[in-house]
């Protein structure tokens, strides 16, 4: 176990917290592993915004944007570099639009209720991008339930992205969560890359890729995972560490040979597992090596039922 000494306080505007919050060694407020020294768009006030015609003309000029409210029916937004995207409060976010990070570095996305994407999109896409911490918010859709792929994902990485963060947030009700590297044919560009952290992450309903991983290298820890055919799925040559997660009724918790045609590794250590198995064809012995701090296992569901999502970092 490690305990990391990073402060945040300069990353964003200022922030407020909303109890309660479930006792826990981690910190709710810290930014850790690989997307480590991201600040967005700084400390400064920025601009709030109430509308999609508004933040879309923000988005385009970057620093920090506060939304305010649900908007709905945005379309993609695409965000630039040194960019940080807030809630405010605890119902802010967006319906029927969705975020594309694409050739952007330094971009921070906290405390936003994101509910079903247009069509074919993802929530969240982040691709060809650097130094991005994604935290404390809610992405969700219809359930699982009709055509697994009128919606995409909810927050997925791809096209040699790498240095990325996930913290702290909900995903429930979709069918696939969290794609990291989009192709099996994609060696060239994500071979290296894709590194990202995943911790203390609520995972409710969700059938598939939490997260599945190809080519790259994904820290897992202090998560908690109910329902799911795959949980951590890693493909093609890529490398985890899965370690002190809960997992229910979740039919292949860790698996290293499913989807691709090539396997991946897996390292797990301290994870509980209740109704679930794994299936670890290639072991690995990779563990990061930056500052974090685990919460165990057994503690991770009450957690992040109260610890994570929106309304605990509000802004």
């Amino acid at each position: 176990m490690h305990f990391s000494n990073i402060a945040v306080a300069a990353l964003t505007a200022a922030t407020a917290y909303a109890a309660p919050v479930e006792k826990r060694a981690a910190k709710v407020d810290e930014l850790v592993g690989f997307a480590a020294g991201t600040t967005g768009g700084g400390s400064g006030a920025g601009t709030t915004v109430t509308s999609c015609a508004a933040l879309t003309t923000a988005a385009k000029a970057g620093g920090v944007i506060k939304i305010s409210g649900q908007l709905t029916g945005c379309g993609i937004i695409k965000i630039i570099s040194n960019t940080s995207v807030l809630g405010v409060g605890a119902n802010s976010g967006l319906t029927d639009s969705g975020f594309q990070i694409r050739k952007a570095t330094n971009v921070i996305i906290r405390n936003l209720k994101f509910y079903r994407a247009p069509a074919g999109k993802d929530l969240v896409d982040i691709d060809e991008s650097t130094k991005v911490w994604v935290d404390h918010n809610d992405f969700s859709s219809i359930g699982i339930t009709g055509d697994k792929d009128k919606y995409d994902g909810l927050l997925d990485a791809k096209h040699g992205a790498d240095s990325l963060t996930f913290s702290w947030n909900k995903f429930h009700d979709h069918w696939k969560g969290s794609l990291v590297g989009h192709s099996d044919n994609n060696a060239a560009q994500d071979t290296g890359k894709l590194k990202v952290t995943y911790h203390h992450n609520h995972f409710t309903k969700v059938n598939s890729r939490l997260p599945s991983v190809r080519f790259g290298t994904a820290h897992v820890y202090s998560s908690c995972y109910d329902g799911g055919i795959s949980g951590v799925n890693s493909r093609m040559g890529a490398q985890v560490f899965v370690e002190a997660n809960s997992f229910t009724n979740v039919a292949n918790a860790i698996i290293t040979n499913l989807d691709s045609k090539e396997e991946g590794s897996a390292n797990e250590s301290g994870n509980l597992l209740v109704n679930s198995t794994t299936q670890i064809t290639k072991k690995s012995t990779y563990k990061p090596s930056y500052a974090y701090t685990v919460d165990p296992a057994a503690s991770a569901c009450s957690i992040t039922s109260k610890s994570a999502g929106v309304g605990v970092v509000t802004f």
